[in-house]
């Protein structure tokens, strides 16, 4: 039995939004009064009755009790967010440790707390005080050096100058602030294009231990305010991989892990978990970071020989990624290029790498004469040794999958080793903790097993809801069975669409490289006159569908909004889907093909299926909402494909052959 006989006893007793008895088991009385809410506090407060929250809740209780995963597929309109916030913010409080709230992208972020959002809801309906706050990633916050770079070049002076010459007085001179102030978050600047905003924005390349602006660093100041949240801490996939990743180098370094201790975790359209996984367990090389970070052993007095290896390295790293600049081969429909394993790349690896071992050594004997300083001298080791465990994976390439990108400031090298599933079963689903994943999508034909194998989950719980929704009657489908058709004839046939519905539309492309093709081919379309296109990666992406939202005249065209994207009434009455979602040609997903038996099957129609589905559930998110579905692709042309697909739509859906 728990006995509560100290005042941290009473004031935790005081924070449970119920009675707590000691003698009873926590979840019992926690379910129990979560049953409540729904049944008779919501309800009173004008809220709809659900039996598939009350039967979700069930379910989470049972992994709450027993630490454990669970797949919570719960459809549109199911209100599954309230449930997993219930149990996420009773436990936290149970164990006086907060829980993760990690959604799939930013977007899904701002959909949750905003004003009118689920936990403003339930603070507001329940009259509890929820102490939540963000996470955000790195790349979501200014970054102070290269906002002075940029200032310095000239570019666009009066943009950046302007942001420089706002940010608050404790950045330019040293005050001291009296509380937590915000500032620099990527939100601040919705005006900002991607392309403008990667010009000051952090990036993976920042070298934040060294920075000496890092105390006044927006990124830094938000860290240390959301590790003391009481509840909820809410971030992306993204960055809970992040910080699962740099857990163990970070506390080497004496620093403390992106995210404190939890007590569960709770993944918002979890069935994109696995690529924010392999984005964050990489290991990412380029020569100018590098450069950057030997070079710094040169700023004291050192021994010629450790002078000569320093070059030495650098002229090989600058070799090799150029090889890799000419080599690499363009993968379509993706940012990503394959990198060829030829004997020349390989033996420019082996170089280097015998290079970056001498500096090693040499660095074992400079330390002993202590003529470097110390915590320079630690940073660069760490620095070698990752850049060493990445080269190594090529000795045995069917350990890793690896590819580049190509920005204008330098070729990139990412590495990431087939052990990603080992590793999150390791350190996320092998720990005793309630893990749950939300989402309309995680089964296909009923089954979980295609998302657990691909995360390397063995044991789990699972459910499915179906949504209240009559798609029967709200819903019309339309399919664009496409041959030969080009891609100026699939903009014509969507822009004659788009004539018939009047606006409010959301157009959904697998790749940018698609969107960005249909922007230019509209552009010379005198039909496209019509109507307010607005385009991700042209302005922040809060920012492009709060705008969307208040013209019903307009038409968004996007490439990550395919989940969490919950615009109900006219403002969305038409999904057009500009091609099937099938996986791209790239390393990654190659790689999965590889391992499979049957990769039409095993990989690429799930992986289909399963974004379709979201993208379809933009369209209906009340009872009241009416719409259409409309669908292109050559892919329909297989009966296979097409069956699977009409699957999710109603049995009413009309075929249509592109003009």
């Amino acid at each position: 039995m728990e006995l509560i006989d100290d005042v941290e006893g009473l004031i935790r007793l005081a924070n449970y939004p119920f009675q707590f008895d000691p003698g009873s088991p926590f979840m019992q009385q926690a379910s129990d009064w979560i049953a409540d809410v729904f049944y008779e506090l919501l309800p009173e407060a004008g809220f709809e009755v659900r039996d598939e929250q009350i039967y979700m809740a069930f379910q989470l209780e049972r992994a709450y009790n027993e630490k454990k995963t669970i797949f919570a597929e719960a459809g549109v309109g199911t209100g599954k967010t309230l449930v997993y916030l219930l149990y996420a913010i009773c436990y936290a409080r149970y164990t006086r440790k907060p829980a993760i709230i990690a959604c799939a992208d930013e977007s899904l972020i701002e959909q949750l707390v905003k004003p009118e959002g689920d936990i403003a809801k339930l603070a507001r309906h329940l009259n509890l005080t929820i102490d939540a706050r963000l996470g955000k990633s790195p790349d979501q916050y200014i970054c102070l050096n290269k906002l002075d770079e940029v200032r310095a070049s000239g570019e666009s002076s009066e943009t950046f100058g302007g942001i420089y010459d706002e940010l608050p007085s404790f950045v330019h001179r040293p005050d001291t602030m009296q509380s937590f102030y915000p500032y620099g978050n990527r939100k601040d600047y919705p005006e900002l294009s991607d392309e403008l905003w990667s010009r000051i924005g952090w990036d993976v390349f920042q070298d934040c231990l060294v920075c000496n602006q890092r105390h006044r660093c927006g990124q830094t100041l938000s860290r240390e305010h959301y590790r003391k949240a009481a509840d909820l801490i809410i971030c992306s996939h993204d960055f809970y991989m992040e910080h699962v990743w740099t857990y163990d180098a970070r506390k080497r370094e004496g620093q403390l892990p992106l995210l404190p201790e939890h007590s569960s975790v709770v993944f918002d359209e979890g069935h994109l978990l696995e690529p924010a996984a392999q984005n964050a367990l990489t290991y990412k090389l380029k020569h100018s970071l590098f450069e950057s970070i030997v070079t710094r052993l040169l700023e004291g007095e050192v021994r010629e020989s450790l002078a000569y290896a320093i070059e030495d390295a650098i002229g090989a790293s600058e070799s090799l990624f150029e090889h890799l600049r000419k080599s690499s081969v363009r993968v379509p429909e993706s940012s990503r290029k394959e990198v060829v394993l030829s004997e020349g790349f390989l033996r420019d690896i082996n170089r280097f790498s015998g290079l970056l071992a001498a500096i090693e050594e040499e660095l074992v004997f400079e330390s002993g004469l202590h003529t470097l300083d110390d915590y320079q001298l630690k940073i660069v080791e760490e620095h070698l040794e990752m850049i060493q465990l990445a080269l190594s994976l090529f000795k045995q390439p069917e350990r890793l999958i690896s590819w580049v990108t190509e920005e204008p400031e330098g070729v990139t090298l990412v590495i990431m080793p087939r052990k990603v599933k080992e590793i999150l079963a390791d350190k996320v689903f092998g720990r005793k903790m309630p893990v749950v994943f939300s989402s309309a999508t995680l089964s296909v034909d009923g089954s979980f097993d295609y998302i657990a194998r691909s995360l390397g989950i063995d044991d789990y719980m699972s459910f499915t809801v179906a949504s209240p929704y009559d798609y029967e009657a709200q819903m019309r489908a339309v399919l664009y069975s496409e041959s030969e058709a080009s891609s100026a004839d699939r903009t014509a046939n969507v822009l004659q669409c788009l004539q018939q519905s009047e606006g409010g539309s959301l157009i959904l492309f697998p790749s940018f490289e698609q969107l960005d093709r249909f922007r230019s081919e509209s552009a010379q379309h005198p039909d496209a006159g019509r109507h307010r296109f607005l385009y991700e990666g042209s302005a922040e992406i809060s920012h492009l569908i709060s705008q969307f939202q208040n013209d019903e005249r307009s038409v968004l065209c996007a490439v990550t909004l395919w989940e969490g994207l919950d615009i109900p009434g006219p403002s969305l009455s038409h999904v057009i889907v500009w091609s099937l979602p099938f996986p791209p040609r790239d390393p990654v997903f190659d790689a999965k093909r590889k391992d499979a038996d049957n990769p039409f099957r095993d990989v690429e129609l799930p992986h289909m299926l399963l974004r379709m589905r979201q993208g379809i559930g933009r369209l209906i998110r009340t009872r009241d909402d009416r719409g259409i579905v409309t669908i292109f692709g050559q892919q329909l042309n297989r009966r296979e494909v097409a069956e699977q697909i009409e699957r999710y739509l109603p049995s009413t859906v009309e075929r249509m052959i592109p003009c």
